[in-house]
């Protein structure tokens, strides 16, 4: 996942000299980081102002930053497969054709991609809280499938079909993917059970699981989030990032705003095939079904389509400068909600005022105190323009 926008780049871990200037789409980093937002704390804004206004509106947002308990979806539901949308973006905007050029020529990108993937896939771990037991390592207790995994696998391959195919054919195998995927999961029987079966434990995505997924599943259900069958249509969602790249980086004959007219009405609908679509088969966020991906992919083009809109067609830059800090080094603030007790940092910082107002607003003013240490860090890396990519 690249996040760095100018001046340095880090690749991971090492710091290099100061690189020339890479220009790319102020809104995709604004939107990384608005998406990023709600996992560092922004989700708990709610709550806390429920607690300190006794409105009870509050509530039916507060609803929207939990993810469906099985079928359904929400808006938190959205935000793991947007950073995969936005993933396709970045590598829609510089498409390079890769089958035709020479084997030395080629073989550096292979490498880096596939270091990617391996270094993505261990962070992944890391997030995971690694080996299970500890040291010495029990690899049977590790869980292996995680969300940083996902996204390195949903790139992977979308990469390697930009860099060998057409565009058509990228339009072609997205669209086979999820009829193949949609099929699996309604006609394809589980040995011992039905086919069709899309509860946690007898769903085909669980019996896959229970044969390929090495090591423990997330919270040992039978089932794993992240798991080995579902990760195949993620790949859908990042083509159709590649496929929105693809749009934007040209010019169109009737200016921007006609770009933006077309992602809003793109996304209405494909939100609205999907909900169609859920009529045989539902959208669910852990088994990512390919209504699911239809639904998160029109969301993602409305999203996308309203930033681009207010920072890269109309110039309201600052408008979206707080995001734009967290989007830089989206990895960088994802791994440490994990590995850093960032609760702690912001009650040392800011408890005696916290403690201070009425017992109302501690919720929220300690939910703003978590964003606004981990935003200042951010903020620190940016100034001196130590930007993370993978």
């Amino acid at each position: 996942m690249q996040v760095s926008q100018d001046a340095k780049a880090v690749t991971s871990p090492s710091v290099e000299a100061k690189v020339k200037p890479k220009q790319r789409l102020m809104s995709l980093d604004a939107l990384r980081g608005f998406d990023m937002f709600w996992i560092l704390g922004g989700e708990a804004l709610f709550v806390g102002l429920l607690l300190w206004t006794g409105w009870q509106g509050w509530q039916v947002a507060d609803a929207q930053v939990h993810h469906s308990v099985w079928h359904g979806f929400t808006f938190y539901d959205l935000i793991f497969p947007l950073f995969i949308f936005l993933s396709g973006v970045a590598l829609g905007l510089s498409p390079k054709r890769l089958d035709k050029l020479p084997m030395q020529t080629r073989l550096p990108i292979y490498r880096h991609a596939v270091k990617r993937l391996a270094l993505l896939l261990f962070l992944g771990i890391l997030y995971n809280h690694g080996w299970g037991t500890g040291v010495p390592a029990a690899l049977g207790e590790v869980r292996y499938a995680s969300v940083l995994g996902r996204i390195a696998f949903a790139w992977f391959f979308a990469a390697i079909l930009v860099w060998h195919t057409s565009l058509r054919t990228q339009i072609i195998v997205a669209i086979g993917i999820l009829l193949a995927y949609a099929i699996i999961q309604l006609w394809v029987p589980v040995p011992g059970g039905v086919a069709g079966d899309l509860s946690l434990a007898g769903s085909i995505n669980a019996y896959v699981d229970s044969l390929l997924l090495p090591g423990i599943t997330y919270q040992a259900r039978a089932m794993d989030p992240e798991g080995i069958l579902s990760t195949i249509p993620a790949v859908v969602n990042a083509l159709a990032g590649v496929f929105t790249g693809h749009f934007i980086v040209k010019a169109h004959p009737k200016g921007e705003w006609a770009k933006v007219g077309i992602l809003l009405l793109v996304g209405v609908v494909t939100i609205g095939l999907g909900w169609l679509a859920n009529g045989i088969i539902p959208v669910n966020k852990e088994l990512w079904t390919s209504s699911f991906v239809l639904v998160t992919s029109g969301w993602s083009l409305v999203l996308l389509g309203i930033f681009y809109a207010l920072i890269d067609v109309l110039k309201w830059q600052r408008l979206g400068f707080v995001f734009v800090v967290i989007g830089c080094n989206a990895i960088i603030i994802y791994l440490s909600t994990s590995l850093v007790k960032w609760e702690y940092v912001s009650q040392s910082l800011f408890g005696g005022l916290i403690n201070a107002l009425p017992e109302t607003m501690h919720p929220l003013a300690g939910t703003v105190g978590l964003l606004t240490v981990q935003w200042l860090f951010l903020y620190w890396m940016f100034k001196r323009g130590i930007f993370v990519k993978v």
